[in-house]
């Protein structure tokens, strides 16, 4: 049960993602995700980091609660919504961004899926008309191999 309770997390913080990202960091924050996907400032930090401070209090909270013994399952939705953002930064961070250069040069399917929807989001740098606002589930379009992808 405790398995299916983390899978089940994991697997629902994409909602979370998709839904935050689209009418939160694309709307009311959109001051803090301007420079993610217009470079605004030098340096390495970008103000949308601050996101990752905000997405990482209700996964410490549910593990402290559990851990505190408030409720067992709060350990588990504790765990989940870890694993999606450590999931979200080896992605989001290491992979499309290369902001450590790890995995640049990945033939795998799904990941180039995933840097192809990724690349079609930033191409839209004002807050309005954007797609792909998810990260780990990609619309089928980009599964499709075009020119100059294949290979």
């Amino acid at each position: 049960m405790n398995a299916l309770i983390i899978i089940v997390t994991f697997f629902a913080m994409e909602g979370v993602a998709w839904f935050t990202h689209k009418y939160i960091m694309h709307g009311l924050l959109w001051v803090w995700h301007r420079d993610h996907h217009k470079k605004e400032q030098p340096g390495y930090l970008e103000k949308n980091d601050l996101f990752f401070l905000i997405f990482a209090i209700p996964g410490i909270s549910c593990l402290a609660a559990g851990i505190l013994g408030a409720m067992p399952v709060f350990t588990c939705v504790g765990i989940g919504i870890t694993l999606y953002g450590a999931c979200y930064f080896f992605v989001h961070d290491l992979f499309i961004h290369q902001r450590i250069k790890v995995l640049r040069n990945s033939q795998n399917w799904y990941l180039k899926a995933i840097r192809r929807a990724h690349k079609m989001h930033h191409k839209h740098i004002g807050k309005e008309a954007g797609e792909c606002f998810g990260m780990l589930w990609v619309p089928f379009k980009y599964f499709r191999i075009g020119p100059g992808d294949g290979k």
